[in-house]
């Protein structure tokens, strides 16, 4: 399953448009009945705006009707093992449990795996704003 989840980051990094950064990124979620979620960078002319490849595979579930991210996959065409930036680890703590397991990828496949606790400590939770 952890292969499903790679190759689907690595097809949504090939639509990736990064002309400023140059760093194209893709992200696969697995939402919590099975589906996978893809999502990569869109850059615009008033970089660094723009949105992240992990905030478009959550846009993606979120409208595909998925509410929790089982897991996530990232890659980065010019960075083994990118993590996601400080911004998309609060927006995927907000759909994921602790022990959601993120998965970080090279060009081969899946070589480290944490969870969104070693990820991001200490994130915002969303308890007390309902």
């Amino acid at each position: 399953m952890m292969d499903e989840l790679f190759e689907a980051a690595r097809a949504a990094m090939a639509h990736a448009h990064a002309p400023y950064s140059r760093f194209p990124v893709g992200a696969a979620i697995r939402d919590e009945t099975g589906r996978v979620h893809t999502g990569a960078n869109i850059e615009v002319v008033s970089f660094p705006e723009g949105w992240c490849a992990e905030t478009t595979a959550i846009g993606h579930m979120v409208m595909g009707g998925g509410r929790r991210i089982a897991e996530i996959a990232v890659i980065a065409e010019k960075m083994a093992l990118c993590t996601p930036c400080g911004g998309c680890r609060q927006r995927i703590a907000e759909f994921a449990k602790a022990d959601t397991k993120i998965h970080l990828c090279d060009e081969t496949g899946v070589k480290l795996t944490m969870t969104m606790a070693e990820l991001l400590p200490r994130a915002f939770e969303a308890e007390g704003f309902d």
